[in-house]
């Protein structure tokens, strides 16, 4: 394999967690979020799916580093960035949800649908980007 085969399979397992984030988030729909369990699930899920893209993205960096495409790997810092500041956003809006739920605030649960809708949007468009992305980063393909 050479280095472009290296940064071909890197930006596949970059897609690995956007897939999983996408039909995982779906059980999610037939839950309600005023069980303290289905929302400390799915704070888990957005932690780890963030913290997944961000571990993905460095590992394509390198790759793409030693492909001597430069350009792509500082596109991936981005998508890297990017998920970090979601990630800091989206656990924050959902623990300030979390902690109004149990004071009893009964509009909570909806806005945790929000949130939970909006990052199911924030990982499509995430993995469009990406995916949009391959053929003019692969032309060959």
């Amino acid at each position: 394999m050479n280095a472009d085969s290296y940064a071909l399979a890197a930006t596949i397992i970059l897609l690995l967690p956007m897939f999983y984030f996408f039909f995982a988030s779906l059980a999610f729909f037939l839950r309600q979020f005023s069980d303290p369990v289905v929302t400390w699930l799915l704070r888990g899920l957005f932690d780890t799916y963030f913290l997944a893209v961000v571990g993905c993205c460095a590992l394509a960096i390198l790759a793409f580093l030693a492909a001597g495409r430069p350009g792509v790997a500082a596109g991936l810092g981005l998508v890297a960035a990017l998920a970090l500041g979601a990630r800091r956003w989206f656990l924050r809006q959902l623990d300030n949800e979390i902690r109004a739920r149990d004071a009893g605030d009964g509009g909570a649960p909806r806005q945790m649908r929000r949130l939970h809708v909006g990052g199911i949007l924030y990982n499509a468009m995430q993995g469009a980007l990406v995916i949009a992305s391959i053929p003019r980063i692969f032309p060959g393909l």
